[in-house]
């Protein structure tokens, strides 16, 4: 039986409960209740065994380089393309467009606080 030893990602953050709050959006993971605005640290709990949660920290420096590990999102309803929209809607902004005419690639993103994270085509784009 395999098990995820993973507990959390975590994210540094100048601003964890309004990172966290853009990343619940992203995945639909609720902010745990015991979390509020002002707190050092505030995690996303899937609420799922073996699911990692994304547990944001406070640390007093803005991200000053290119992320050595990035998150790469899969849209469970609708396609790529809308997910970027509604991320954009959300915040985040587009670092590098790697789309194509044929309807492949991605599009990276980055959160509200620089975080890269890349948009995948959903799994009916893949068919």
């Amino acid at each position: 039986m395999f098990r995820n030893p993973v507990r959390h990602i975590t994210f540094d953050a100048l601003e964890p409960y309004t990172t966290a709050s853009f990343w619940s959006a992203v995945t639909g993971f609720p902010i745990h209740p015991d979390d509020a605005e002002g707190d050092d640290e505030v995690l996303l709990d899937p609420g799922r065994p073996g699911v990692p949660g994304l547990l944001f920290v406070r640390v007093p420096e803005a991200k000053s380089g290119k992320n050595r590990l990035h998150l790469d999102i899969q849209p469970q309803d609708g396609t790529r393309d809308e997910e970027v929209e509604r991320l954009i809607g959300l915040g985040a902004r587009l670092v590098d467009d790697r789309r194509r005419e044929d309807g492949t690639g991605w599009a990276v993103l980055a959160d509200p606080e620089g975080n890269e994270l890349c948009i995948e085509r959903s799994a009916s784009e893949r068919g």
